[in-house]
């Protein structure tokens, strides 16, 4: 049986190796990403998989580019949507320091786009598909036992309040819905003094979706399969 995923912000990092990972294993992928005529390993991961990879241009930080995906993709039915893309904003920020101009940003493409693109997309997805939606640890509230990082907190707070949302929204389509944590992962983001790679991350998360059903739906969850507090 044939799959069709759909990765955003797949020209690097944890996006790109979604995308490598899920060709190998025959999928039919959707690569999203600002600029792919850029992207020198999409672009060679292309060639490589003549007609099993699409590079869509998309720029989530302009909302009315959801229109031009969706009529790309007409009635192309989705089995796995991934919403990888996001910005960590300004390191450093301090309590005291954080302004609006800073924060917007973070807001609009890590929370509103993310619940843009599901909601644009919803009647591409397939009966039993899934909605991966990469959060991040450092939205859980419970877990929050050193302060700071104010942007990237509440952005993956939120983000998790909808993909929550999602999950009882779209349980009547059988789409089910994950939020997932990929870890400390060496990537421009995490930096080179992370702990795991992208090839063990995004490994990890695979095998969470693959066990993902209505049953565990709008739930958070760790790379590793265990469940994170919110």
């Amino acid at each position: 049986m044939s799959y069709t995923t759909l990765v955003t912000g797949a020209n690097r990092g944890i996006g790109l190796e979604f995308v490598r990972q899920y060709l190998a294993d025959g999928h039919r992928v959707i690569a999203c990403c600002r600029q792919p005529e850029q992207a020198d390993e999409l672009q060679a991961l292309a060639e490589a998989h003549p007609g099993s990879l699409d590079l869509v241009a998309l720029d989530l930080s302009d909302p009315a580019q959801l229109f031009g995906l969706k009529a790309y993709l007409g009635n192309q039915s989705i089995d796995l949507l991934i919403s990888n893309a996001g910005l960590y904003g300004p390191k450093g920020v301090a309590f005291g320091n954080v302004s609006e101009a800073d924060f917007a940003p973070v807001m609009a493409v890590n929370v509103l786009a993310p619940l843009l693109l599901v909601q644009t997309l919803a009647d591409n997805l397939s009966a039993g598909a899934k909605v991966a939606l990469l959060s991040s640890k450092m939205g859980s509230i419970a877990d929050n036992g050193s302060g700071g990082s104010y942007l990237y907190r509440a952005s993956k707070a939120a983000l998790n309040a909808i993909g929550k949302s999602l999950s009882v929204d779209l349980a009547p389509q059988q789409v089910s819905v994950a939020l997932l944590h990929p870890g400390w992962v060496q990537t421009a983001m995490g930096g080179p003094n992370a702990l795991i790679s992208t090839q063990t991350s995004v490994r990890g998360m695979r095998q969470v979706l693959s066990q993902l059903d209505l049953s565990v739906s709008g739930r958070f969850f760790n790379y590793d399969g265990s469940e994170i507090p919110w």
